[in-house]
């Protein structure tokens, strides 16, 4: 219980550098500095390859973070499906010049790994990008088209990491990747047609009015039974709790249960998986091979260049380069390509590297993007959201 404190109590060192105006800095950021500190890097004061610590992170705390991060890509938003053809050309684009880049970068620091890189170049994160926004309208055209991009390119990433980190394994990975969609797709006809029928209501006024948390308790067995199925087959949990989030999503998460996940997942179970993962990354490694550093800035730098290319097809150089931003993907790569040892040390850290260059690049032009958003906005679509808050 002493360590399960320790690790609640340097978890707040995320919220409080988020805290910061001027920082804007993720609160993941923070928290996964707090567990360099006190892991393998750091004072050595807890250990990620404990048994326990390492079911709660890499168990329980992954599958939590990759499902709330597919329940909140806005699959029925009005100006996802508007912008969908011009943003899933874009995300192609970008996919088809990350592979290039990829592999010269791999070629460049003999690393091997080049389907990976490409991967990690072609990927955006909506929950890095948005947030910074501060709640800007998104129903201008460049950001219409923004936000399919970014929905698109997030969620064929993480379902080609798998393949890409081991290509010699792909056939059967795809299989289990499949099967695992199958079930998830199976967990969305079953919500769609709870909510249809009025099941799901009579369920949310049983519960509500009797405090039995049941919309929470039947997410969360649906979630670990895909998640089980996805171990079963030698897949990811990442993938299992990102394609069930995925089905909340189409679907319509209710508020009671937005609300509950994120109590549970943001303050205990994904600042726990964000300081495992500090505190198992091989900072000494990087620091034994610098190159490995430069390999980090430079999948940075190249995921900035790629992006910003589709300023060719007329995107605003600001909103193309801002689609850059990513974590989840390479967090999701850093946490199996060590645990699968396809990685060399300290190989993990630099993925992370790459992905925090991203994040400053798009923290850094959110004031540009913001003033297009609002010089362009038009009137919301019908039963659309107008604005993204950073909640």
């Amino acid at each position: 219980m002493t360590q399960l404190a320790l690790i609640s109590a340097i978890a707040l060192v995320g919220p409080l550098l988020a805290a910061h105006p001027r920082l804007r800095i993720p609160v993941v950021v923070g928290e996964l500095a707090a567990g360099v500190v006190i892991g393998s890097s750091g004072f050595r004061l807890v250990d990620a390859s404990d048994p326990t610590f390492a079911f709660l992170g890499d168990g329980v705390g992954f599958a939590l973070v990759m499902f709330v991060a597919g329940s909140h890509v806005p699959l029925r938003s009005p100006a996802l499906r508007s912008g969908f053809a011009v943003g899933a050309v874009r995300a192609l684009a970008v996919g088809a010049l990350a592979v290039p880049a990829g592999l010269g970068l791999a070629a460049l620091f003999g690393t091997g790994n080049g389907l990976l890189y490409a991967v990690l170049i072609a990927s955006s994160s909506a929950a890095m990008i948005l947030p910074s926004l501060g709640g800007v309208p998104l129903t201008a055209p460049p950001m219409v088209a923004m936000l399919a991009q970014v929905a698109i390119a997030d969620a064929a990433c993480i379902i080609l990491l798998p393949l890409a980190l081991d290509p010699s394994t792909a056939l059967g990975k795809l299989l289990g990747v499949a099967a695992v969609l199958a079930a998830s797709f199976v967990v969305f006809l079953l919500l769609r047609w709870s909510e249809r029928t009025g099941r799901r209501h009579r369920l949310h006024e049983v519960s509500e009015s009797r405090g039995f948390a049941l919309e929470l308790r039947i997410s969360l067995l649906l979630l670990f039974a895909i998640v089980a199925l996805a171990q079963g087959l030698g897949v990811s949990p990442m993938l299992a709790g990102f394609g069930v989030g995925l089905a909340v999503a189409a679907v319509g998460e209710p508020r009671r249960l937005a609300r509950q996940l994120f109590g549970l997942t943001e303050g205990f179970f994904a600042p726990l998986f964000f300081v495992w993962l500090g505190a198992g990354l091989g900072l000494t490694g990087v620091l034994a091979h610098p190159q490995l550093l430069l390999l980090g800035a430079a999948l940075g730098v190249a995921a900035a260049v790629v992006h910003g290319l589709m300023t060719l097809g007329r995107q605003p150089w600001p909103v193309a380069v801002t689609t850059c931003a990513q974590l989840g993907v390479p967090v999701a790569a850093a946490t199996l390509g060590r645990a699968q040892g396809v990685l060399a040390p300290g190989e993990d850290a630099a993925l992370l590297v790459g992905a925090l260059v991203t994040i400053a690049v798009s923290a850094a032009l959110s004031g540009r993007v913001a003033r297009i958003a609002t010089s362009g906005a038009g009137p919301a679509p019908a039963g659309a959201a107008p604005t993204v808050g950073v909640g």
